[in-house]
């Protein structure tokens, strides 16, 4: 593995990419199937009645368009990239483990205070590229948004991982404009308002930034 430092940064990159990757496929698809089965289960049977959250001038400033669906969709892959970029086990099971605190934690706040975003008012089949969102992801488990928290928790170990790899600062910083663009899309298809965004915004970094300090402790030469 050391000598993956004396590469380049992109193709140190590639190698990552390619060690494990039955594991980190595999482990990536239960990660996805475990977790969208308990957030459909609470989606349809929350504990209390919902709440439905206020706009705020920022919402009304933020245009609905088609543009933003593609953003939306990309969380998946997004947030598949640190694991995807990892060379070590213990990493991935420590990225992995924090992810899953910080679902449960959502989780147990959608179960427990649900909340849901008020109606758009907009004929949807305008905007044919959003019919599966709307069709199964119905607006609720709104507040703190885990579309969000996943692509802010994603983009701060990402920075770690390119900071590691020796990669441009552009790199990090295209990073962190794509996490923006995730950020966008969630009220630009009208899935979330504007303080879910940061609240969403606000645990995805605490949880981030927590599990990487953990991660970087327990670490082999504090690497990612």
């Amino acid at each position: 593995m050391h000598l993956f430092r004396e590469l380049p940064w992109y193709r140190q990159i590639a190698a990552r990419m390619y060690t494990l990757w039955p594991l980190k496929a595999l482990g990536t698809a239960a990660f996805m199937v475990i977790f969208f089965w308990a957030y459909f289960a609470i989606l349809r049977n929350p504990l209390n009645p919902v709440t439905v959250m206020p706009l705020t001038w920022l919402d009304t400033a933020i245009p609905v368009t088609s543009l933003a669906f593609p953003f939306y969709a990309s969380l998946w892959v997004y947030a598949s990239l640190p694991v995807a970029c990892m060379k070590d086990i213990r990493a991935m099971l420590l990225f992995g483990l924090w992810m899953a605190m910080m679902c449960l934690l959502c989780l147990g706040i959608f179960w427990w205070l649900p909340s849901g975003v008020p109606p758009a008012g907009i004929d949807w089949s305008l905007y044919p590229e959003m019919a599966v969102i709307k069709d199964v992801d119905t607006g609720g488990n709104a507040c703190p948004s885990l579309h969000v928290a996943s692509a802010v928790f994603a983009a701060v170990w990402l920075g770690r991982i390119f900071e590691s790899v020796g990669a441009p600062s552009v790199v990090g910083w295209l990073s962190w404009l794509h996490c923006l663009a995730i950020l966008w899309s969630t009220i630009a298809t009208r899935q979330h308002v504007v303080l879910d965004v940061i609240a969403g915004a606000v645990v995805g970094f605490a949880f981030g930034l927590s599990g990487l300090r953990h991660a970087l402790r327990t670490a082999p030469k504090r690497e990612i």
